[in-house]
């Protein structure tokens, strides 16, 4: 019996500074340990908007989107973890499971995934345009489409209470942020910090903060909306990025500067100053993903004398199929409010107005809901 072709509306991105194209694509088939998930929601994340303005390098046509959550709609035959009618989230960072990194409980730095290479993991593509034309789905995922095909490793399982607009931002914003808190820099109960940049992932930074018993908790940002919407998610203090005097508001607060001092922009003048904020000993952790090429200077002799350290954070130094289950518990107790974080919802038709919002650092996340998926 010939197999249906599966067809799915998408928005693709063919070159920066263009708007995204609304195409009509097929997806790869089921085989092996591939997962096709139908997506019930995707957030719009600054990734995606670093990809249309042509700070990450990308070649077109590509499907955008890498923040989303769905149910499982048919499993290859080497599936073994995931099974038809799953509410899964879905990782960008798809880890083989099999290599050092991986064996050692890193999945955020698997040496073999495709996921960066924006593949399958035999290098074929979850798209295929009607000229038979392959097209990438970004970080193997390709969220800004009505449904994707994925690795069964990219497809975790989470509990069926929970909201795909909070499920979605669990893929990425959510799982960088806490997980930035809670497995980069390890942070402790009484342990002070400074937040600067309050988006979708300084939100979830100041939620893990807040989880852990961080305090004080000081938030900097540009946007007085963003900064009173700190103080509701935990923040003891608010101080505007401009101020003059934001490291001596920040040393009177802390004493000597914070334990921790988390980046979550990816501007390299908020890079640059991180390690200014923190006490002798602290670390300075770089949350946010700059441009290709962005380089900072640093004083090394204050890092070597200070015993200050310097931090990369990628997805929150999380394992998926561990933190995001964990993560959907802490909601589901009430301990983690997720749903703070959602901002207005959307459809597939206005992913470039959210893009806007993103480039005016406007509102909350915009969560694209795809309805039922009749």
């Amino acid at each position: 019996m010939k197999e249906r072709v599966r067809t799915v509306r998408a928005k693709v991105f063919n070159a920066p500074g263009e708007a995204l194209g609304d195409e009509e694509l097929r997806l790869a088939g089921v085989r092996d340990d591939l997962v096709r998930v139908r997506l019930r929601a995707s957030g719009v994340c600054g990734s995606d908007l670093h990809v249309t303005d042509g700070d990450w390098t990308a070649e077109g046509p590509l499907v955008l989107g890498h923040e989303g959550a769905g149910f499982v709609e048919e499993v290859g035959p080497g599936v073994r973890d995931v099974g038809v009618g799953d509410r899964v989230v879905l990782s960008w960072f798809a880890p083989c499971r099999r290599c050092r990194n991986c064996a050692r409980g890193r999945a955020w730095l698997c040496q073999n995934t495709k996921a960066l290479e924006n593949t399958l993991p035999d290098g074929t593509t979850s798209f295929v345009s009607f000229e038979g034309v392959p097209v990438p789905a970004f970080m193997g995922l390709g969220t800004f489409a009505e449904a994707t095909v994925v690795p069964e490793s990219a497809a975790v399982p989470v509990g069926d209470d929970l909201p795909f607009s909070v499920a979605a931002l669990i893929g990425c914003a959510v799982t960088t942020g806490v997980g930035a808190v809670v497995n980069t820099a390890r942070a402790r109960p009484g342990d002070s910090a400074v937040v600067v940049g309050c988006g979708g992932v300084g939100q979830a930074i100041l939620l893990g903060l807040g989880l852990v018993g961080a305090d004080p908790v000081i938030a900097v940002d540009l946007s007085d909306d963003r900064l009173a919407l700190a103080r509701e998610l935990g923040a003891t203090h608010a101080l505007r990025g401009d101020d003059p005097d934001l490291g001596d508001h920040i040393r009177s607060i802390t004493g000597d500067g914070a334990d921790h001092a988390f980046e979550a922009i990816g501007r390299a003048a908020t890079i640059e100053v991180l390690p200014s904020l923190v006490r002798r000993g602290g670390q300075a952790v770089i949350v946010g993903m700059p441009a290709e090429g962005v380089t900072v200077p640093l004083d090394p002799f204050d890092l070597a004398d200070s015993g200050k350290s310097v931090l990369g954070c990628n997805y929150g130094s999380s394992v998926p199929s561990v933190d995001f289950p964990r993560l959907a518990r802490l909601y589901a107790s009430g301990r983690l409010p997720l749903d703070r974080l959602v901002g207005r919802t959307t459809t597939l038709d206005d992913v470039d107005g959210a893009l806007e919002d993103l480039r005016r650092a406007a509102g909350l996340r915009t969560v694209i809901d795809y309805g039922d998926g009749s």
